[in-house]
């Protein structure tokens, strides 16, 4: 299935969300088919992360550390839902294939990476192109953005998330 491509001028338009801002809605298909939507978790914490694809190393890394944590993240009232431009199947194929635990939310049409500003313009080798900026999104139980992590890098992430959701 060929991805429909999101314009720059949407992929800028909410790039610039920040700690205070309403989070956009999203209602998305999930892993085992399930819907995913922000309002039905209204009452919890949310960790809303983007990541680029599925089954690669440094998306995998991450999904795992994340789903090594859930049960720390669940104490303290939060859901982790992982977001990426792939496939439901791809998504069942990748949470079999490494166990893992967390939800994985399908934006196949990138409108929800185009609404958090994570749909941007990268470079590899001087090739421009766009792609998911890997980001983090930590959502209180109103559905107000707490805290934005930008550019992750994936080691020690999971924890960083784990802990300033402890502080907050």
């Amino acid at each position: 299935m060929t991805k429909k491509p999101v314009s720059k001028e949407s992929a800028s338009k909410d790039a610039g969300l920040q700690p205070g801002d309403k989070a956009p809605a999203f209602s998305l298909p999930g892993d085992g088919g399930e819907k995913i939507s922000l309002s039905a978790l209204k009452g919890k914490n949310v960790v809303l992360y983007f990541y680029p694809k599925d089954d690669t190393s440094g998306c995998t890394k991450e999904a795992i550390d994340f789903s090594a944590a859930k049960a720390k993240f669940e104490k303290l009232n939060t859901v982790v839902i992982g977001c990426s431009r792939d496939s439901v199947a791809s998504h069942d194929k990748f949470k079999l294939k490494h166990k893992l635990r967390i939800a994985l939310a399908a934006d196949e049409e990138g409108a929800v990476c185009a609404a958090y500003g994570v749909w941007v313009e990268k470079s590899l080798y001087g090739r421009k192109y766009m792609g998911i900026e890997r980001t983090t999104f930590f959502i209180d139980e109103k559905g107000v953005i707490k805290q934005v992590w930008r550019k992750v890098k994936v080691p020690g992430h999971a924890d960083a998330v784990l802990t300033a959701i402890r502080d907050a």
